[in-house]
């Protein structure tokens, strides 16, 4: 039996969130530049995506690219940003054939032009689709995205009747990038690492974590279904007790 075989289709996650983690050890190991493990990690990103819609999860985020990735060699995000444009415009035919609809969250205007114009005509040529929900994090922060919310209810506090009494949970979230997107159930974590990464911070209170020690050029179908399988043995009890979970 194949580990796609041995996942309960009725238990599935509806939201699987995704941080890339180990392009440059790959490639170090290797003995390449870093790049090398970018442009290898994109058939992992292939793959991902393909296995996340062969089971049917419903949405899939992928965390791309981070406001702390600036920091990184001015060559390397040069390199990045290319690497970004090439694979938006050579994955868009096969979004459309498997019916993926892509959205995007993070500061997307503070990308390169030619980034953010590629990423919106494709954004605009899946709306339409139903099958899984790709979303890419780029140039995304969760501690940007939290500030950018309370500005904006602060702004529109000044034209708007908000009683701070009804700024509830709900309505705080209306102001995030993901309004409309339900909050992960899995976060998996490829190369080894543990810690999140300034990534959804808010959505991810209560997501079942999943680290793994691939480096994310070799992680694949495989690999994501090992997690679903492991996702699926865990008891999500939302701060009630398991007899409380077993009597719903």
């Amino acid at each position: 039996m194949s580990l796609k075989d041995k996942i309960d289709g009725t238990k599935l996650p509806v939201h699987v969130a995704v941080i890339m983690d180990g392009n440059g050890r790959w490639a170090k190991k290797k003995g390449n530049q870093r790049i090398f493990g970018h442009k290898n990690g994109v058939k992992a990103v292939r793959d991902t995506v393909e296995a996340a819609g062969e089971i049917g999860v419903k949405y899939l985020t992928l965390y791309a690219f981070s406001t702390e990735n600036w920091n990184r060699p001015k060559q390397e995000v040069d390199a990045l940003m290319s690497l970004l444009v090439s694979t938006i415009n050579s994955e868009s035919n096969t979004l459309m054939e498997n019916n993926v609809r892509l959205k995007s969250i993070g500061d997307i205007a503070g990308l390169p032009k030619k980034v953010q114009q590629n990423l919106s005509e494709i954004i605009q040529k899946t709306e339409k689709n139903t099958g899984l929900t790709l979303i890419l994090a780029l140039n995304y922060s969760a501690r940007w995205e939290i500030l950018n919310a309370i500005k904006n209810i602060v702004i529109d506090s000044k034209t708007k009747d908000i009683e701070v009494n009804n700024i509830s949970n709900d309505f705080f979230e209306k102001y995030l990038n993901t309004v409309e997107i339900p909050d992960p159930d899995l976060l998996i974590r490829t190369s080894g690492e543990y810690r999140i990464s300034n990534f959804l911070i808010w959505q991810i209170a209560y997501t079942e974590l999943f680290f793994t020690d691939v480096l994310w050029p070799d992680f694949n179908k495989e690999e994501f279904f090992k997690a679903i399988i492991s996702y699926q043995k865990r008891e999500r009890r939302f701060g009630k007790t398991s007899e409380q979970i077993k009597n719903i």
